[in-house]
């Protein structure tokens, strides 16, 4: 089973670079980043944890500019992010950093995709909150298009529509590794089986009851079964636990490192690195 990691990078931890190369000397297999662009101070919408917003939310690095620092300094650690708010990003622009920092990688990029929880970090990029979900649809069938061989056009519901184009690059494999975030349940379980290849569930609790069902869409819709992808993410690793994962199928786990300083982040690495063998 990979061991990846994720953190919130910031503008007060550890650097990508720094980190890149410390995951790869290690052994770890990868590094996904989260993203909020802006965290307004008016908030209504509860932090999912519980409790105060940790500082981190409203310091968060860009993700693709910091696994663009990570790629350029390792080989061979795979790099994601976990998750990009499809819904507050132009799609045809999100398209292109997808399929370069892909295509740069050698191929090395997974695309975490998640529908949100803040309203209003939402709002402030024109979000309708009741229809996040169906907007990020749209926006994964239009970056598909972009990616194609051959550029289809696009002509979907939320004001974006064209005609066959040309678009380069591409990503290094025809299209990245999507895998999609959200809570258990048969409408997230039928879009991974339509338009992912497979589920970042947080923190795995669920996973058991959950994997049945999943299965059973993902069989519905005609997919591989060896073709799906169970990552659970920002676990806090035992060794139970990623022993429980691996019997059940998961061929990668990502464990979640504190937004700390590089001392803090080396030593809970060095720590983590005992489940690597």
């Amino acid at each position: 089973m990979r061991i990846s990691t994720t953190i919130f990078l910031t503008d007060e931890t550890i650097t990508p670079v720094r980190l890149a190369r410390a995951l790869e000397e290690r052994g770890f297999g990868g590094l996904y980043l989260p993203e909020h662009t802006h965290i307004p101070l008016s908030r209504e919408s509860p932090y999912p944890a519980g409790g105060p917003l940790p500082r981190e939310y409203a310091r968060t690095l860009d993700p693709f500019v910091a696994l663009g620092q990570a790629a350029a300094v390792t080989e061979r650690l795979r790099l994601g992010t976990g998750i990009t708010l499809v819904a507050q990003h132009d799609p045809i622009v999100l398209a292109k950093q997808v399929a370069t920092l892909d295509h740069l990688s050698g191929g090395r990029f997974t695309l975490g995709v998640g529908y949100g929880w803040n309203r209003e970090e939402a709002a402030g990029h024109g979000v309708v909150w009741s229809s996040r979900r169906a907007l990020v649809s749209d926006r994964l069938d239009l970056m598909g298009s972009l990616w194609a061989p051959s550029t289809l056009g696009h002509d979907g519901p939320f004001g974006y529509s064209f005609g066959p184009s040309e678009v380069w690059p591409k990503p290094s494999g025809g299209a990245p590794r999507i895998l999609l975030g959200g809570a258990a349940g048969p409408r997230l379980f039928a879009e991974i089986a339509e338009r992912a290849d497979g589920w970042l569930p947080i923190g795995g609790r669920g996973l058991t009851e959950a994997l049945s069902v999943l299965r059973a869409a993902w069989d519905d819709a005609g997919r591989a079964p060896k073709t799906l992808h169970v990552v659970p993410y920002a676990v806090l690793p035992s060794p139970g636990k990623l022993d429980h994962y691996a019997e059940l199928g998961c061929e990668e786990v990502v464990l979640q490192l504190p937004a700390g300083d590089e001392s803090t982040v080396l030593g809970v690495l060095d720590d983590y690195a005992r489940y690597l063998a």
